[in-house]
């Protein structure tokens, strides 16, 4: 069963969807195979790769609201993510751009790397507090999984990748996706959200079953766990 991702690596619920998923997954019937691919998609392609303020100020700017309300909101994330595991650290948070970061997945999908390069990035900026802009972190990063650091650079010194990054983005413009993380499963049942994992075993088995002839095209959607424009509800 072929499950696509869209996602971002500075979406807090992205990293959160990741794992409710694998949750799912591991709770699936064990004679299923599953064929993970992850999407480029980026929350606010516009995004600096570096920034004076942190994340709290940045999002009480960007919703209009003060910096103790941001902040509260995001500890309601925290305590999401630490309910799986997830050690979010929102004070040292870096904001950055991330096409650069996708660009190195979209490489190492070539190479059999992507989903454990996916899981580093995540780790990386929401529990290390590193920026995913800088070349040599990306290149440390991907090292650390087996890929060779100066490839990375090499890469990330050129224009390589980049149609592949924004091919992912003009198929998510195709399929009307505003919002991440967003899960095909074999391309017929969309899962918008980060949903529980009884969401994602339902939708396992209804594509199991072929029920899904007559519902072509329809979709679970949450007001909540998901993250639109380069906001994250809150």
């Amino acid at each position: 069963m072929k499950i696509e991702i869209w996602s971002d690596f500075v979406c807090p619920f992205c990293y959160i969807g990741k794992r409710r998923l694998e949750l799912a997954l591991n709770q699936a019937s064990s004679d299923e195979k599953f064929d993970v691919i992850f999407k480029s998609f980026e929350l606010d392609p516009h995004a600096a790769k570096s920034y004076d303020q942190g994340i709290n100020e940045l999002i009480a700017k960007k919703y209009g609201i003060s910096v103790e309300r941001a902040t509260a909101s995001n500890q309601q994330i925290i305590s999401q993510a630490k309910a799986l595991g997830l050690n979010y650290n929102f004070d040292d948070m870096k904001p950055t751009n991330t096409f650069d970061a996708h660009r190195v997945v979209q490489y190492a999908k070539t190479v059999g790397k992507d989903k454990e390069l996916a899981e580093r990035l995540f780790k990386a900026y929401f529990e290390e507090s590193l920026l995913l802009s800088d070349a040599n972190v990306l290149a440390k990063l991907a090292e650390e999984i087996g890929i060779e650091k100066s490839t990375v650079l090499n890469l990330l010194a050129s224009n390589d990748f980049e149609s592949e990054v924004r091919n992912d983005e003009d198929t998510a413009h195709s399929l009307n996706i505003t919002g991440v993380p967003y899960f095909v499963f074999d391309g017929k049942y969309a899962v918008s959200g980060a949903q529980p994992p009884e969401v994602f075993l339902d939708v396992i088995a209804k594509v199991k079953s072929e029920m899904l002839q007559t519902e072509a095209g329809k979709e679970n959607q949450t007001s909540e766990g998901i993250c639109v424009d380069g906001k994250c509800q809150i």
